[in-house]
């Protein structure tokens, strides 16, 4: 299948489910949810995503030049808002603002597979706070999730916790398993000169913390735009929304997140009594924060320059 086929495909797929979401949720209420939006809530929800993203790109940036990829700050800043931009219009959700990232990072003189790991190791990064962050989220929500799995809570809390230490603890055993024959070259070689060197719990310490505030300024950021449409929640239920929610958006089958987000929302706030119409709403705008970081980054650093270039 030819790659401009697959493009229109995610974007009709994409454009589909989003339809289908709001054509459930009934298009009049969502729409009414969107017009008594409370600009002050919406503000501080965007300066939130954007406190998000800024803690993101100077993440990267410590990241890649842990790998020996250098970056100035205002560089690192500049291509991580401009592949925001590029996440929120095309198909593929992250991968193509990923493969941005790494080509213009590259394309600046560095080392072609510290720019490559850069990214991908920070991608992972986020992912790996994310599902911690989501885990301890849902176990302080036990009371409510526990009986729509039909578990008890305390069991319920048990697997959660559970489940987010061995989780944290993955990293930490990268060092072994890397110092295995197998990955004495090849394409894992870089990661596994990174894992193996003295300074690397240093830096995986680092790492935690600035995920952690990521993650944590992201779900202000979504519970702003709930905010803003009368959604109130407690802090602990958007610390959970954030897992399904952005993992879904995530996915490679839609444009930018549309329509695999709001469906995310709708399954994520329904054990808490938020109706679709607003739990749509609420990926609405968490979508459109997207759209206007990517047009704030295009008018504070310029548009992004072509792959080729």
């Amino acid at each position: 299948m030819k790659r401009p086929f697959k493009a229109l495909l995610r974007g009709l797929v994409g454009l589909a489910l989003l339809g289908a979401v709001v054509a459930l949720a009934d298009p009049a209420r969502v729409w009414s949810q969107l017009r008594q939006a409370q600009p002050v809530w919406l503000l501080a929800g965007l300066l939130a995503g954007i406190a998000s993203n800024l803690v993101s790109a100077l993440r990267w940036r410590a990241l890649a030049r842990w790998l020996g990829a250098n970056a100035s700050a205002r560089d690192a800043c500049r291509w991580y808002f401009q592949a925001i931009g590029l996440n929120a219009l095309l198909p593929g959700a992250v991968v193509g603002g990923d493969v941005y990232r790494a080509v213009v990072l590259r394309g600046s003189g560095q080392d072609t597979a510290a720019s490559s790991w850069s990214v991908v190791l920070d991608r992972l990064s986020g992912l790996w706070m994310l599902c911690a962050i989501g885990g301890l989220g849902a176990a302080a929500c036990a009371d409510v999730l526990a009986p729509w799995l039909r578990l008890p809570p305390g069991l319920f809390i048990a697997l959660m916790l559970a489940g987010t230490l061995l989780w944290l603890a993955l990293p930490w055993c990268l060092p072994a398993l890397l110092r295995s024959r197998r990955f004495a070259g090849g394409w894992l070689a870089p990661l596994r000169e990174a894992a193996t060197r003295p300074d690397f719990p240093r830096q995986l310490v680092w790492q935690a913390g600035a995920s952690a505030a990521v993650q944590l300024l992201s779900a202000a950021a979504l519970a702003g735009g709930g905010l803003a449409l009368g959604v109130a929640l407690p802090a602990s239920v958007w610390a959970w929304a954030i897992a399904p929610v952005f993992l879904m958006a995530a996915l490679p089958v839609s444009v930018g997140g549309w329509g695999t987000r709001e469906a995310a929302a709708v399954a994520a706030l329904a054990p808490f009594g938020v109706a679709a119409s607003a739990a749509v709403g609420v990926g609405v705008v968490y979508g459109v924060y997207g759209l206007a970081q990517g047009a704030l980054g295009a008018l504070a650093f310029g548009l992004p320059r072509s792959a080729g270039r």
